[in-house]
């Protein structure tokens, strides 16, 4: 399949749709997963030196899809099918919602970027349990990605968040608190180092699940570093770096709603990442996301101190075989530069 050839037509449709679109292609895929085996076998890039033990799984490869594709926990097996090494899936909220009025997602297409003020759409807890219990353990890793309804107020969010921990403790790889979309009124305002404290706390007495801190990549570097240093301190297994932004600035016609991902907001979500590596490399488990589109800006990453990437908006501006590409770049890099394999690479630049 030419991606090229058809990414304009998609682009003629509005964006959500064409997502749901997709989507339900998938869907079919999923229900009879024999049709997935010719994408797996050209797109799963299987190579030893892209293997990496983390969270006690096996990491194939370190190219992961990014919260906020798979909802709802419906397309593992098409993720893995497109090459993706994990999946996280989310964020889920305790109860299902709606999210915001429509419309709600925007292309900005001559940045390759989008702009989204979906809010936390979602089926609810209950239906990604059901979900998972079909699917856990699966080949390749599982993140939930969890987050509070939008109205549960401020003072009751961790009650959400212990909900969503207990629920998805024994069906997923890791999971992920997620106190930085811009989507939720006043979730960002969690970002403190009280919450931060009182959540990991609590995450840590009820489950032995690694569980990551995602943050926002519009925190100053001396805040965001020292927000994580505090998350790891109190018992965080990583971080992950960076969810969308709503600094419209980035955009030449931007919606004033919602946080920008994709091409856009590359080098600000690397100098904050680079900032929060320089502070915790080797000490914890680090994910980079924000604009990574191609294999040459995932080693970037990788070599200033990320263990995996992860990507979303890339998908759909570069198509299905994105992640493929990125990992078979990543292998002829490795190569070039004489390491034997990917850990080698993790953290070069700090080294």
């Amino acid at each position: 399949m030419d991606y090229e050839k058809i990414k304009p037509l998609f682009f003629k449709l509005d964006p959500e749709y064409a997502h749901h679109l997709v989507t339900g292609l998938l869907k079919i895929g999923e229900a009879v997963p024999q049709l997935f085996n010719p994408w797996v076998t050209k797109n799963f890039v299987d190579d030893k030196r892209l293997h990496q033990q983390l969270f006690g799984r096996t990491f194939l490869n370190p190219v992961g899809l990014a919260a906020g594709f798979d909802k709802d926990g419906e397309l593992i097996r098409s993720m893995t099918a497109i090459g993706f090494g994990f999946t996280e899936v989310g964020t889920v909220t305790p109860r299902p919602q709606p999210g915001n009025p429509t419309p709600r997602l925007w292309r900005h297409v001559a940045e390759e970027s989008l702009q989204n003020a979906m809010g936390f759409n979602n089926r609810g807890s209950l239906y990604m349990e059901r979900r998972l219990k079909k699917r856990f353990p699966y080949v390749t890793p599982i993140g939930v990605n969890i987050g509070k309804n939008k109205t549960t107020p401020e003072r009751e969010a961790l009650r959400d968040y212990e909900h969503g921990i207990r629920v998805f403790r024994n069906l997923s790889d890791y999971l992920v608190i997620n106190i930085s979309s811009p989507n939720t009124p006043g979730l960002r305002n969690l970002q403190n180092d009280l919450f931060v404290s009182s959540i990991f706390d609590m995450a840590k007495s009820l489950t032995d699940r690694p569980v990551l801190l995602k943050i926002a990549p519009d925190m100053g570097k001396d805040e965001a570093v020292a927000l994580c240093a505090s998350a790891v301190e109190a018992g965080a297994d990583g971080i992950i770096a960076t969810n969308t932004s709503i600094d419209y600035s980035l955009v030449a016609d931007p919606k004033e709603a919602g946080g920008i991902s994709g091409r856009a907001i590359k080098e600000k979500s690397f100098e904050l990442f680079d900032a929060i590596a320089d502070e915790l490399y080797g000490k914890t488990v680090l994910i980079s996301v924000g604009g990574i589109d191609s294999g040459y800006e995932a080693y970037r990453r990788i070599r200033a101190g990320a263990n995996l990437v992860q990507l979303l908006t890339s998908l759909i501006f570069r198509g299905p075989e994105v992640a493929a590409t990125i990992n078979r770049t990543l292998l002829k890099l490795l190569e070039k530069d004489g390491y034997a394999n990917i850990g080698e690479a993790v953290g070069a630049d700090r080294k």
